[in-house]
């Protein structure tokens, strides 16, 4: 059964708004107005035939996040420190434009809702154990005797 590639990612038809699904840090999910998105179309490399250098196949996708008015200031800062201020995502692996367009939408959700994640807990400094410590201490004495072993040979006199 072939899936309908539009309906798992939920970015929606190219040239309305992005849709990014719920996840951690985005419980109802965000969407992105049309208006805040500027798609740029240009001639690709790759497969194409006789098409290749008359189709403007590929697809720069930019979303300037400290503009947006779609996320709250929380929503801006964290994207911009993990994505910058300007997204441009470039989508060229497929002929049509219409398909490079969807990826490219596909691929600047999942960014944005990569980087609308919380961090995570951070890590609990932890002290070894007296054990540990005293284990770890007698290996290296073991070790350094052994090594010790390995000098010169002394001649017996």
């Amino acid at each position: 059964m072939m899936r309908d590639h539009r309906k798992v990612s939920g970015s929606g038809v190219p040239g309305g708004d992005l849709l990014v699904a719920s996840g951690p840090g985005i419980p109802r999910g965000v969407v992105i107005a049309a208006v805040e998105l500027v798609e740029r179309f240009s001639k690709s490399s790759g497969p194409g035939g006789q098409g290749v250098n008359t189709t403007d196949s590929r697809v720069e996708l930019l979303y300037d996040v400290e503009d947006s008015t779609s996320l709250t200031q929380t929503q801006r800062a964290r994207v911009g420190q993990a994505l910058g201020q300007l997204v441009v995502v470039v989508a060229a692996e497929h002929r049509s434009q219409y398909r490079n367009r969807v990826a490219a939408r596909d691929r600047l959700a999942a960014q944005l809702r990569s980087a609308l994640a919380p961090p995570g807990p951070r890590r609990r400094a932890t002290k070894p154990t007296r054990g540990s410590q005293t284990r770890r201490l007698a290996a290296k004495r073991r070790r350094g005797d052994t090594k010790g072993l390995r000098g010169r040979v002394r001649g017996e006199d």
